[in-house]
């Protein structure tokens, strides 16, 4: 999105950009994905760059998807703390888009928070297994949904979202329930604190598990926790408290590297 660019990079941030993810599904041209075949080892020198500047504009650095050594870098080089916008736990489901529980802890270590991907295929490691073990479900899926949309923009999504849960409720694919999402909640609370969780959701994209429909079901969320027992202080960090803060981080480090500049 910025082009390669830090003057973009500066331009979004006068519009009012406030945090950006340093790939997507493929690598960019000073980053690695975690979903592409490492090119740079990580982030490049322009890559470095890119994350002083956004300490600089109070930008923060989201390092969902990105692969490992890039998220190893980008904390090394930030000097606030980082997020991880949609990612869940790798311990519980094995995919190269979830963190590990050493990466958590850096993260954590660091003032930065984990928030929760809702995806089944990151939730499930049942799931997981199953479509790796059939991606012909996976092109059965894709042809329906090209089918269903046809030349229609912006289809793609719900409709993804519609013919999985349709193939799992047919099982094709293992049914994946809403209170997966507790389960990474609490893993990560356990191994770093509440103060370094959130919710990521993922709406806009992912297949949600059943009982996840839409966001009208997040206060099954904070349900969930008060009966593990978190307290409404931490249920309150998780449902956006700590995403809060690490914005008033990311602010508080671009005030004090200006001011150094000048």
């Amino acid at each position: 999105m910025i082009a390669n660019d830090l003057g973009v990079l500066r331009i979004y941030a006068a519009l009012g950009v406030r945090y950006m993810t340093l790939t997507h599904m493929v690598n960019t041209d000073w980053a690695d994905s975690s979903t592409d075949k490492p090119a740079h080892n990580g982030l490049t020198d322009f890559g470095r760059l890119v994350v002083r500047e956004m300490n600089r504009q109070g930008i923060v650095v989201d390092v969902s998807h990105v692969s490992d050594k890039t998220f190893y870098d980008a904390l090394e080089v930030s000097e606030a703390p980082l997020i991880a916008s949609h990612s869940s736990c790798r311990a519980l489901c094995d995919t190269p888009r979830n963190m590990t529980d050493d990466m958590i802890r850096a993260l954590a270590a660091k003032g930065g928070v984990i928030q929760i991907n809702y995806h089944v295929g990151f939730l499930s490691p049942q799931f997981r297994d199953a479509e790796k073990a059939h991606p012909e479900f996976e092109k059965q899926i894709d042809a329906e949904v090209k089918r269903r949309c046809d030349t229609r923009p912006g289809c793609e999504e719900v409709e993804l979202n519609t013919v999985t849960r349709k193939a799992m409720t047919q099982g094709k694919l293992p049914r994946v329930e809403w209170t997966a999402i507790i389960d990474h909640i609490d893993h990560a609370a356990k191994l770093v604190g509440a103060d370094h969780v959130g919710l990521g959701s993922d709406f806009d994209g992912a297949v949600m598990p059943f009982g996840m429909d839409d966001a009208s079901h997040l206060p099954q969320i904070t349900d969930a926790l008060l009966k593990k027992g978190y307290s409404e202080a931490d249920i309150q960090k998780i449902l956006g408290g700590n995403t809060l803060r690490v914005l008033e981080a990311a602010e508080a480090t671009a005030k004090k590297l200006q001011g150094e500049k000048q």
